[in-house]
């Protein structure tokens, strides 16, 4: 509270002095900087030399801002309620951003709003949609990131600087460079993801509604948000999270990570299973009219194929034929 009430020793005139003179736009004041440093509990100056590296191109809504910040002062006592103070007299969008900068520095709250509102660690977003697969995402770092369809992948523009925190949401694969100083750790919804360094597959939402993640090397750690889950995964482990349960069994599948490469290969399997591979891998949706279709075996393997070729290919090896309604392949005997 000592710092409050000297807070409120400052005038609305001082406080245009005081972002002036930090702003380098008037000279020094020795007796009013020494006042305002005085009890300073917030590193003032080691915050102003972040926003003057802040990118003041974009636009920023500071008279919204300006007007919440005033409504905060009057519900802490810090301010009566009078006309409120407007900020019109600000020559640049610096000074102007500033000047609410020295109001949130009195709140103790300057890093918490500028890091939410993302002027100094903007957000940096990288979509696949329904027809891309397999985008790379470099990042600084050296580790890379391959998204699957229909995903989502969010990071700070500072990754790296403080830590390597990122987000995903859909499927992706991971090739994580090592870093036992700042462990790697996605943000997949229901569940955390932290490495140091090793190559993995997340899929934040699957078939059951759990996160699921692959391991090809090296070593995983998955919980859930609250850390009363956690499993350890190995390399061929695949774990799967929900609300209640958590569990790890080894992979069986050798198409797993087909989406990325491709490439499919089978010595049996039946059509029923060929065709949740096609989904996930080429994004084909094939209905059979007749579910006796779905029992015969496939030996051959896919490789990077046109859609039109493998249903051909299907079609022939079992005297098939099909239609196609919108994205929809339907499959029935001749």
């Amino acid at each position: 509270m000592k710092a409050m009430k000297h807070r409120k020793e400052f005038t609305n005139k001082e406080w245009e002095e005081l972002a002036s003179i930090l702003s380098e736009e008037k000279g020094e004041q020795k007796d009013l900087l020494d006042r305002f440093s005085e009890g300073d509990n917030y590193n003032s100056e080691k915050r102003w030399k972040e926003l003057k590296n802040m990118n003041s191109q974009e636009e920023i809504n500071v008279d919204k801002a300006w007007n919440n910040v005033h409504s905060r002062l009057i519900e802490n006592g810090l301010k009566e309620s009078e006309k409120p103070v407007r900020i019109t007299f600000m020559r640049t969008t610096f000074i102007r951003i500033a000047a609410a900068a020295l109001v949130l520095l009195s709140l103790g709250i300057i890093a918490h709003y500028i890091n939410n509102a993302g002027y100094l660690s903007k957000k940096i977003s990288v979509v696949a949609s329904i027809d891309q697969k397999d985008i790379l995402v470099s990042l600084p770092d050296g580790s890379k990131i391959y998204l699957n369809r229909n995903s989502e992948f969010t990071y700070r523009k500072d990754f790296g600087k403080h830590g390597r925190n990122v987000k995903l949401t859909g499927e992706a694969f991971f090739e994580i460079a090592p870093d036992v100083t700042k462990p790697f750790i996605i943000d997949a919804g229901k569940a955390k993801i932290r490495v140091v360094g090793t190559s993995f597959n997340v899929i934040t939402n699957n078939s059951e509604s759990e996160v699921e993640v692959f391991v090809k090397t090296g070593r995983v750690m998955l919980s859930d948000n609250s850390g009363s889950q956690s499993l350890q995964l190995d390399p061929g482990f695949v774990g799967t999270l929900n609300s209640k349960t958590a569990s790890k069994t080894l992979n069986s599948n050798p198409n797993y990570l087909s989406w990325k490469t491709g490439y499919l290969d089978y010595s049996g399997q039946k059509l029923s299973v060929v065709f949740q591979d096609l989904k996930r891998v080429y994004n084909m949706d094939i209905v059979a009219d007749d579910p006796a279709i779905l029992e015969n075996p496939w030996h051959s393997p896919i490789d990077n194929l046109p859609q039109e070729t493998i249903i051909r290919l299907i079609c022939t090896s079992f005297n098939l034929s099909y239609t196609k309604d919108g994205n929809v392949y339907h499959l029935s005997k001749k």
